[in-house]
């Protein structure tokens, strides 16, 4: 019934590769890969900050501060608070301010409230924000040409009156 085949072929010879030296590594400078940006700092509902607040990167807020902030970037959460002012690049508000915000770049949320001065070159504004206070645009000044030169006026001799003689 069951027969084993005695023709199977032999078990494989593994010969071992002879050794191919190995090509130097080339050293090359490795491009310097951009700077990543920094990651946001994330402060949660339930604190309270009394005090200022102030770095260069990017800060989510949904506690209350009491307190100026100054940062490179601010993201107010529909639960936070800020009573104080605000400075930075770019600021977007989804819950409430009490004070001045002085920003290049400010967005008012459906959700915000803002009782106070904005001071900006970018305002929007979406439906349903309460803003009371001033806006005020400001632009970075130009650097004006000097003005050329006035030319020296040319001096002329007065024409010699002489009346007619008539």
């Amino acid at each position: 019934m069951f027969q084993k085949k005695k023709d199977a072929p032999a078990p494989l010879a593994l010969e071992p590769l002879a050794a191919a030296p190995a090509p130097a590594p080339q050293v090359q400078a490795a491009p310097q890969a951009p700077p990543r940006p920094k990651p946001a700092s994330l402060i949660a509902q339930g604190l309270t900050i009394r005090g200022d607040v102030s770095g260069d990167g990017e800060l989510h807020l949904d506690c209350i501060v009491q307190g100026d902030i100054k940062v490179g970037k601010l993201v107010l959460g529909p639960n936070g608070r800020v009573e104080g002012s605000i400075a930075a690049q770019a600021v977007e508000i989804h819950g409430k301010v009490i004070g001045a915000v002085a920003a290049r770049q400010v967005r008012l949320y459906g959700t915000a409230k803002v009782e106070g001065d904005i001071a900006h070159e970018q305002l929007a504004m979406e439906s349903g924000a309460d803003f009371q206070g001033r806006s005020v645009k400001f632009t970075r000044p130009t650097p004006q040409p000097a003005p050329a030169p006035a030319p020296a006026p040319v001096a002329t001799a007065p024409a010699a009156y002489a009346p007619a003689v008539g």
